[in-house]
């Protein structure tokens, strides 16, 4: 129904703006994973191109990518 898609866009809505706020805190001490997540997630880069745009190593976005996800979870479970 209506109703229950609004409710769903409202969810949605507030997890964007959680990941977001935490987007911001993780750049603000490491600006390159915050990059990263940003080129993965809304970029939809797969790892070997974001590993070139970020002038990396697979295993290194995938290390990072590991690191990146876990601590936003935690972040984003405190609000």
């Amino acid at each position: 129904s209506l109703d229950e898609n609004i409710d769903r866009a409202v969810e949605r809505s507030a997890e964007l703006v959680a990941l977001d706020d935490a987007l911001w805190t993780l750049a603000s001490f490491d600006e390159q994973k915050a990059r990263m997540v940003e080129l993965r997630y809304f970029g939809g880069l797969p790892i070997e191109e974001t590993a070139d745009v970020l002038g990396v190593t697979p295993t290194t976005i995938k290390r990072h990518w590991r690191f990146a996800k876990a601590w936003l979870h935690g972040e984003m479970q405190k609000n």
